[in-house]
């Protein structure tokens, strides 16, 4: 399909689906304010070109004014990965800034049994640095709810901590900078559903780590939800439910500003 199809699709066919749950958090979460230089960070794969085109369309409908920027750093793609992304951004009327680093070289020398956390770092830390280069105030990334959800449970299961992936941060190192995630209420089958309508083909990780490596915990963690859904098939819902829950009288303890506090501060 072309340009004008793929727009007109999220907007009516994906209405009830991906642009609401597109707007849903912006405004839920104020993501966007007026003003704002905002640095739309593609990776390559069907999320964040999805991301693209929806603020795309905010910034064309919406009330509010700001800026966006469409930015894309190559961590060392293979030159077929690089193409397929220049040409997808061509298709889809984004106009693509590309800036090359070595963060694939660099996470494999430094940790070769588990580059990806060192990899992820990494990465973030060169979308800050280019973002305020070029002047944005705000980078978005294109995290959905099922990587919210996930994240909580691999936080729990592997870190031994109740933490969730947030729908804003504001950066400690860059402290002009802030983390929005305007896909935060889109499901990721959604966004699958929407990338075979339109007949597209996006770029998966193309790190060759992961290539080689089929397993990881993030797919563990997928697996395991589909099985626990077949008894329970609101259970993204209530996980999600609980991080907007929380109790703190029925909590051992808890961390704020780096200050652990503990039930029995103030048991009487």
């Amino acid at each position: 399909m072309n340009k004008i199809e793929i727009e007109k699709s999220i907007i009516k066919k994906y209405r009830k689906t991906i642009w609401r749950g597109f707007i849903d958090s912006v405004n839920e979460f104020q993501l966007i304010e007026e003003n704002d230089s905002i640095a739309v960070c593609i990776s390559g794969g069907k999320d964040s070109f999805l991301l693209a085109k929806c603020m795309q369309e905010i910034q064309k409908h919406g009330k509010i004014h700001f800026k966006l920027k469409y930015i894309c750093m190559n961590p060392g793609y293979q030159e077929k990965d690089l193409q397929k992304i220049k040409e997808n951004a061509t298709n889809l009327g984004i106009p693509l800034e590309i800036f090359d680093t070595n963060v694939f070289e660099v996470a494999n020398t430094l940790n070769e049994e588990h580059p990806c956390y060192l990899c992820a770092r990494m990465r973030r830390g060169y979308l800050y640095d280019y973002a305020k280069k070029i002047g944005c105030n705000k980078i978005a990334l294109a995290h959905h709810f099922d990587d919210v959800i996930e994240t909580t449970l691999m936080s729990m299961f592997y870190s031994g901590e109740f933490k969730t992936m947030m729908p804003k941060v504001k950066s400690t190192n860059f402290l002009s900078i802030e983390l929005i995630r305007p896909l935060y209420f889109v499901r990721e089958q959604d966004i699958i559903s929407w990338q075979n309508y339109n007949q597209l083909s996006f770029i998966n990780c193309a790190c060759k780590f992961v290539e080689q490596k089929k397993e990881s915990k993030r797919n563990e963690i997928k697996e395991l939800i589909k099985v626990l859904k077949k008894d329970n098939p609101f259970l993204e819902k209530n996980i999600y439910r609980s991080l907007e829950n929380v109790n703190l009288d029925t909590i051992i303890s808890y961390k704020k500003e780096n200050t652990t506090h503990h039930f029995l501060d103030n048991y009487k």
